[in-house]
């Protein structure tokens, strides 16, 4: 097959839309059920690239989260703890096998932007993972292969319609890539850099020391900001992504925004979120927002008389700012990349409020030596990487 005619394009006036392969080359996929759209398509395919870069970096199956052509989660398939498989949702199945804990981790980092998300996975999908997509709200996912139950688990979704993407792992795209903009074709060489821990040998802080496991979350955070819409920031641990700040015109608003993610996804780990009496049958989707808004500064949202008996058996104690800050003060051993060099130590300043203590970035800024003075202030390692990962 050449060409896939697909409904619309980005929006349903902007029509014809196919996508296809020039001088007559055959498309390295296959649709195995559903119709996926034009941005569908636009999230597996980066979707793929980021997972598939995971597993040749890490040697561990990974998995990606992608909404709207930039990643909400990125993970790679480590063992979950009882926690995490608690807020992840997935504490009342049986032990999981990597990949499908590697989506469980990438789903649940973020499942507010996760909602209605396109998967992709580096591996076969095997029957855990697909049990737990088929209880997500999701659009499709993207592997390289599927096993048979687990395919007939996936086609039984949407009531048949659910996007499965097979695509050829052995497929090398040309290394010279066009797009047009405004009728105008702009032409670059694919950005085939390899990630890795060359890559983090360059550490210009008075602290050196960054432990092996913290160089794979530096890792999965540079893998990561390649596939994410520039500017771009991201929090990792433990083999995952925990908070991505995506396509926002300053970086400290990157590194503010993927913050607060990171530090809803560890509050989210509190006793006192774990512990809250939800109603019988609550939806899923209903108890993410739930939890979000109680963590937040519009707690009362869901806490009013009259609004939280929808949602509790019993109306929950306040989750004071004070309580929340002596949370978050606990949490340490976060890493943080960055697509492009922090240009002023407010980023540090920032960061150093989620637990940062390991930082990757290109450096290059005018200002380098006062970025590296805030991270010796808090006691943090920082490498320069030399490269930027700006991806549009």
């Amino acid at each position: 097959m050449n060409e896939l005619e697909l409904k619309y394009g980005c929006n349903p006036n902007q029509k014809p839309s196919r996508i296809y392969m020039s001088e007559g080359k055959e498309l390295p996929i296959q649709v195995l059920s559903g119709r996926p759209g034009y941005i569908n398509f636009l999230d597996a395919f980066n979707g793929w690239q980021l997972v598939k870069e995971l597993k040749e970096a890490t040697g561990l199956p990974a998995a990606a989260s992608f909404k709207h052509v930039s990643p909400a989660g990125a993970a790679v398939g480590l063992p979950l703890d009882p926690v995490l498989a608690n807020i992840y949702w997935v504490n009342d199945m049986e032990e999981l096998s990597p990949l499908a804990c590697a989506y469980a981790r990438a789903r649940g980092a973020d499942r507010m932007s996760s909602f209605g998300d396109f998967i992709a996975l580096s591996d076969i999908c095997d029957v855990d993972t697909a049990k737990i997509i088929k209880r997500e709200v999701s659009d499709g996912v993207i592997a390289p292969g599927f096993e048979p139950e687990a395919l007939a688990i996936l086609k039984a979704k949407k009531n048949g319609n659910y996007n499965v993407i097979e695509i050829d792992p052995d497929y090398k795209p040309e290394p010279v890539e066009k797009k047009q903009v405004y009728g105008i074709v702009f032409e670059q060489g694919r950005n085939e850099l390899k990630i890795n821990e060359e890559l983090l040998s360059n550490v210009v802080t008075e602290n050196k020391d960054i432990p092996d496991s913290a160089k794979m979350d530096m890792i999965i955070s540079l893998i990561t900001l390649k596939y994410t819409q520039s500017n771009s920031v991201c929090y990792s641990m433990g083999g995952q992504a925990i908070g991505i700040g995506a396509g926002q015109q300053s970086r400290v608003h990157c590194t503010r925004l993927a913050g607060n993610k990171a530090d809803n996804w560890y509050l989210r780990q509190a006793p006192k979120v774990l512990d809250l009496p939800f109603v019988d049958g609550i939806r899923r989707a209903d108890r993410d927002n739930a939890i979000d808004v109680y963590i937040g500064e519009e707690y009362m949202d869901v806490l009013a008389d009259g609004r939280w008996e929808s949602v509790f058996k019993v109306k929950p104690p306040v989750f004071t700012r004070e309580e929340k800050r002596a949370w978050l003060d606990q949490l340490t051993g976060v890493s943080l990349g960055s697509d492009a060099f922090f240009p002023f130590g407010d980023n540090i300043d920032r960061a150093y409020k989620s637990g940062v203590k390991y930082v990757a970035q290109p450096g290059g800024s005018v200002r380098d030596d006062q970025v590296i003075e805030t991270c010796n202030k808090y006691g943090m390692a920082m490498a320069f990487t030399g490269i930027r990962l700006f991806h549009h």
